[in-house]
């Protein structure tokens, strides 16, 4: 059967106090409507219509991956209104599943329950139990148990009030009867407003059979309209994403600091330390070990890599057995081969580093091929950049740099070759040469040393 699926995101978001549209903001990395828009684009025989109203043109810009039928709502006037606003856009005959752009965390596995309790004479709606459900609608049920009508809180009697299972605003409900029971609505209410709620009580007189499903968990019903909520669905989030990767074989030394805003491939015996954040599409081989408040985005981390303490990398790809940091900087387009080393205080950029080469400490190599057991002294850098252009380094294999040298691209040294520590190169340096570039030291005797004037 046909489903279509509304994501109500045209809400103004007021209580986020921002000029970013609230659906936008983001949980692990990606907006709550992105989180919405994946999970009901995974189920069958999905047509998705997005309706959008405040700031819609930065929501459609942010949505447009996903071809989504969008649906305009100015001057919105509540959730039934919005689905009055699509009714024409839906299949007549099929069901529609009305979702929140900032509900985030609704899993595929509680809308399939949903689906597999729906048919065309049943409407499902998803409810919750809340110790305080203060805001929320209440579920009304009759003597039998069976679900009557939903009572919006403003609406509720101090009798309803006590009811502690709530509407999530999330249902799912059969076209033939759907369009109908739209154009019944009114607002004539507490808040002047189109509830879709309303159509539950239409449901129960029409003599349809109303069915309730619950979620895993609460976050997953848990809508956002201010920052607390905001950063509360963050911890929920990342904690959730913390035991699955545990239960995958990953060891986390604490799952409550890390946070993981992307996607994280891991073979077996991999460790990750204390306040690491991995963001993008990062893998991770056998026994690689991650140690305390690295950054690691859209890289590769080849089998026994070890990264220490305060490393960043981005967008850059390492072969087994390297050794990184701590505090190095690999910066996009950097490559390590296998058993390379990186160390303290050193940083690349679109830099072919060959196996076994070593840049030890307090170094930059950028737009740089370097060969096999290269060997790079302290304080050596690339000078490749001269305000306009980028140009390149090209070091052959078994080159040994001496510290606090200066390679001027465009320049090549070939292999074997020796460059003096000290040294400003800026011309090819030949095979198992010897290069030095250093002004003559002269000594005088004697020398005032300068003194403050009184």
């Amino acid at each position: 059967m046909k489903q279509d699926i509304v994501i109500l995101a045209a809400g103004k978001g007021s209580r986020m106090k921002s000029a970013l549209s609230k659906v936008l903001h983001p949980i692990g990395g990606l907006s709550m409507v992105h989180h919405v828009l994946t999970t009901a684009s995974q189920l069958d025989k999905a047509n998705l219509h997005l309706i959008v109203g405040h700031q819609g043109e930065q929501v459609v810009t942010h949505c447009q991956d996903f071809s989504a039928n969008i649906v305009w709502q100015d001057n919105p006037q509540g959730t039934g209104d919005a689905l009055r606003r699509v009714a024409s856009d839906l299949s007549k005959e099929g069901r529609t599943l009305t979702l929140y752009g900032d509900v985030p965390l609704i899993k595929k596995s509680t809308l399939e329950k949903m689906q597999l309790a729906a048919d065309e004479n049943t409407l499902v709606l998803l409810t919750a139990f809340l110790d305080n459900p203060t805001g929320y609608g209440r579920i009304v049920r009759d003597l039998a148990e069976e679900v009557k009508a939903i009572v919006e809180h403003k609406d509720a009697t101090p009798e309803q009030h006590q009811i502690k299972e709530v509407n999530t605003g999330i249902l799912l409900t059969p076209n033939k009867h759907l369009i109908g029971w739209l154009d019944r609505l009114t607002n004539d209410n507490a808040q002047g407003e189109y509830y879709l709620t309303d159509i539950i009580s239409m449901a129960s007189a029409d003599g349809l059979k109303i069915v309730t499903v619950h979620p895993e968990s609460i976050a997953e019903v848990t809508g956002v309209n201010d920052r607390l909520q905001l950063s509360w669905l963050e911890r929920e989030y990342q904690q959730s994403q913390a035991q699955r990767l545990m239960s995958e074989g990953l060891t986390l030394l604490d799952p409550a600091r890390f946070d993981l805003r992307g996607s994280l491939e891991v073979g077996v015996d991999c460790s990750i330390d204390i306040n690491c954040i991995i963001e993008g599409k990062v893998t991770l081989g056998n026994g690689v070990r991650i140690g305390p408040n690295c950054h690691l985005k859209n890289c590769h981390i080849g089998n026994n890599c070890d990264i220490k303490d305060n490393t960043l990398i981005e967008d850059s790809a390492l072969e087994s057995g390297c050794d990184v940091g701590p505090f190095a900087r690999l910066r996009p387009g950097t490559q390590l081969g296998a058993n390379a080393k990186i160390g303290n205080f050193v940083e690349t950029k679109k830099a072919l580093i060959g196996t076994g080469s070593k840049v030890s400490h307090l170094s930059y190599i950028g737009d740089t091929t370097m060969g096999e057991e290269v060997n790079v002294g302290a304080g050596t850098i690339t000078c490749n950049y001269d305000g306009v252009n980028k140009f390149q380094t090209s070091i052959g294999d078994r080159v040994f740099v001496g510290s606090n040298s200066s390679l001027v691209a465009p320049v090549t040294i070939a292999a074997g070759a020796t460059i003096a520590a000290g040294s400003t190169i800026t011309k090819t340096v030949e095979k198992d040469q010897l290069a030095f570039a250093r002004a003559r030291q002269n000594n005088k005797d004697n020398w005032p040393r300068p003194v403050k004037k009184s």
